[in-house]
């Protein structure tokens, strides 16, 4: 399911135990969040930290930013928003764990990904998405990876540490209208589904037969949940 361990792998992870070991030495911090790839497995050459199969779905969503101080408990916790929004859960993620266990579930951060972001940075952002999905999960919370994408050059790391056969999320919220970005996103998809083979795709946001009637003839079972801005038309509309 995952890519072996290799010397190179060997290596880092012996690199990673040091500096877990440096962050109990008096006067150092664990300024990278070590903590939170713990126990972890990893996938690639990059070291994604690996997401375990979770055999839940979920019936509604709510966002991170509704979640903090919400009450929906029977809800799961998405974070399909900007990252100014989410960003303080990476930068202490620690202060938000009684938050997030208090509901069903959690999708891992919808960390962005921009075609024109080095590449650096959107490998760094998948790995933080990994990460605290990896944390959660040591921590008893239910986590269904979000597969995010930019370009060709994101695809093979996106689908990196996610179980195959199983669940996935991707939002196509704002991925739709313009037939450029249409087009981005149904080949990373299709890449995705290749790869990764999944039983279950939820999807945040529309879900339009031209990009997914082929996965739902295939037999994927396509979970489709209105993203806030098109939950907020259809409410003035009726009204």
């Amino acid at each position: 399911m995952y890519h072996e361990k290799s010397s190179i792998f060997s290596e880092r992870s012996y690199s990673s135990i040091m500096a877990q070991m440096n962050n109990m030495r008096s006067g150092c911090k664990d300024v990278f969040h070590a903590f939170l790839v713990e126990n972890a497995h990893y996938a690639g050459e990059l070291e994604i930290p690996c997401i375990e199969q979770e055999s839940g779905l979920p019936d509604r969503l709510i966002p991170f930013s509704k979640a903090v101080g919400g009450t929906d408990y029977g809800a799961w916790i998405h974070f399909y928003e900007d990252d100014v929004v989410f960003e303080r859960l990476w930068n202490d993620p620690k202060r938000y764990l009684p938050i997030m266990s208090r509901y069903q579930g959690i999708i891992t951060p919808d960390f962005s990904l921009y075609r024109d972001m080095p590449l650096v940075m959107q490998n760094w952002n998948l790995y933080r998405s990994r990460a605290i999905g990896h944390w959660a999960q040591e921590n008893g919370i239910p986590v269904i990876a979000n597969v995010r994408w930019g370009d060709e050059r994101t695809y093979n790391t996106c689908c990196l540490g996610i179980p195959h056969h199983a669940t996935i999320a991707v939002g196509s919220h704002g991925c739709m209208k313009l037939a450029r970005e249409r087009a981005y996103f149904s080949r990373g998809m299709d890449y995705v589904v290749e790869v990764l083979v999944p039983k279950t795709i939820i999807v945040y946001g529309t879900a339009p037969d031209e990009v997914f009637r082929k996965y739902k003839d295939a037999g994927i079972k396509i979970l489709q949940f209105d993203s806030d801005c098109m939950a907020s038309h259809r409410k003035a509309v009726s009204d």
